[in-house]
């Protein structure tokens, strides 16, 4: 079913650093004393704190809104100032910089697998999906379509993004979170469709991203691209960015539901090596464990972000279609073998892609 919809009334947002003051002071060398080593590796003891957030391609908008309710939360709760840095950009991306050294003391990512791609470097510990509720997701959200005003080329689910002359947008699943996610629906519905046949299947999906126009990066430069630099026909796209289209061109997108999408548990994680280095492990813990606050859920909500706490949920049940057929990723086995069967390195994405279907 197609929707449109109007502005919605949101938090006022705050202006974040840039990645560039985050890398500096990521650059600092190890022989230097910092304020916290000074206090005896607790920045609590500290007058103020600095923390940076990594997070993925379409949560800039939400952590500049909620650094700006966090930030007096943790003055009143501890005593201590604190600032905030952001970095957003493909979830995989994002995941491979935090593993091969870029100090974050938050990830909030996209899926499951980019944050056990930084357990298996070693700079975050094993069992952190156990250490905040919900799997360590303090929302949720799904993968809808956004096409153009009045859907001229007639899009109402999967199967019409594989017809003839239909430009599809859509991230790249080998670097963002959200194109895996897109990827997964997409199959999940054909699935269905098809009955399970394994070479229909991969067929439709060989079809799906032979119309691809373009395969960004990360899931902003996608929505960039179909909304901004005005490509394709419909763009594959999280419920947030969707929304956040809309709202911000409410006469010229609508957007379509498809009949199936799936359940995506964006994940939020304290980075053990940097945390324990800086001395920062509470602001950081409290960081996330604060998104699962009354504050924080209907924060997230405003946002277009599916709240984790259901009974906050129901208040944005007039937002957010509740009726949705959704998959999980435990239909695929769970991501650590989804992420080796589809989306490694010779996997059954790049053989579609490639052509290879045999």
């Amino acid at each position: 079913m197609s929707k449109s919809f109007s502005r919605r009334q949101v938090v006022g947002m705050g202006a974040a650093l840039s990645a560039g003051a985050m890398l500096g002071m990521s650059g600092c060398g190890e022989d230097e004393t910092t304020e916290e080593e000074a206090a005896g590796g607790d920045a609590s003891m500290t007058e103020s704190s600095e923390i940076t957030n990594v997070s993925y391609d379409p949560t800039r908008e939400l952590y500049e809104a909620y650094n700006e309710i966090f930030i007096p939360h943790w003055k009143e709760q501890s005593g201590q100032d604190v600032s905030v840095t952001q970095s957003h950009g493909g979830s995989g991306s994002q995941a491979l910089a935090v593993a091969q050294g870029l100090e974050a003391d938050v990830v909030t990512l996209a899926l499951e697998a980019d944050v056990n791609s930084i357990v298996d470097a070693g700079v975050i510990k094993e069992g952190w999906i156990d250490k905040f509720p919900n799997s360590s997701s303090p929302y949720t959200s799904t993968i809808v379509f956004l096409v153009r005003k009045g859907n001229p080329k007639n899009i109402q689910d999967w199967g019409d993004l594989a017809n003839e002359g239909v430009g599809v947008v859509t991230p790249n699943p080998k670097t963002s979170g959200g194109a895996r996610w897109n990827y997964l629906a997409a199959l999940a519905w054909a699935q269905e469709q098809y009955n399970n046949d394994e070479d229909q299947c991969l067929q439709f999906l060989h079809d799906m991203f032979a119309n691809v126009v373009a395969l960004d990066s990360g899931a902003r430069g996608s929505t960039t691209t179909f909304v901004e630099n005005g490509q394709g026909d419909v763009l594959v796209a999280w419920e947030n960015e969707a929304f956040q289209s809309c709202d911000e061109y409410p006469d010229e997108y609508d957007i379509v539901i498809p009949s199936v999408s799936i359940k995506c548990l964006p994940s939020a994680a304290v980075v053990d090596e940097v945390v324990d280095k800086r001395g920062t492990r509470s602001v950081a813990e409290e960081y996330i464990n604060y998104l699962y606050s009354d504050e924080g859920q209907e924060l997230g909500g405003e946002y277009y972000y599916r709240p984790s706490n259901e009974e906050i949920l129901q208040k944005f049940s007039d937002t957010f279609d509740l009726s949705i057929k959704l998959v999980t990723i435990d239909d695929f086995g769970g991501w650590k073998e989804a992420q080796e069967y589809y989306f490694d390195d010779g996997g059954q994405f790049d053989q579609i892609y490639e052509g290879d279907l045999s």
